[in-house]
């Protein structure tokens, strides 16, 4: 089972992409991801992997999902 302190960046890259989100640009090391209806962007960085656990938290409350929704998502990429 996939934990959220080990998620790659294709992986995550894969879940907003399957969730409708888009990436609008990349700026230094940052990729900053958009979906209309959402009050905040999604930025991660490129540079760091596996993605820190706090920055895929922050993704979850600001996706509006359950962690137990994301874990979902993870799975079954």
């Amino acid at each position: 089972m996939k934990k959220l302190s080990n998620i790659t960046i294709k992986e995550f890259r894969d879940i907003l992409t399957r969730l409708g989100l888009e990436p609008v640009r990349t700026v230094g090391g940052h990729e900053i991801w958009r979906k209309e209806g959402l009050k905040r962007s999604i930025v991660f960085q490129t540079h760091v992997e596996p993605l820190p656990e706090f920055i895929v938290k922050n993704a979850i409350r600001d996706l509006g999902m359950t962690r137990q929704e994301f874990l979902d998502i993870l799975e079954s990429l």
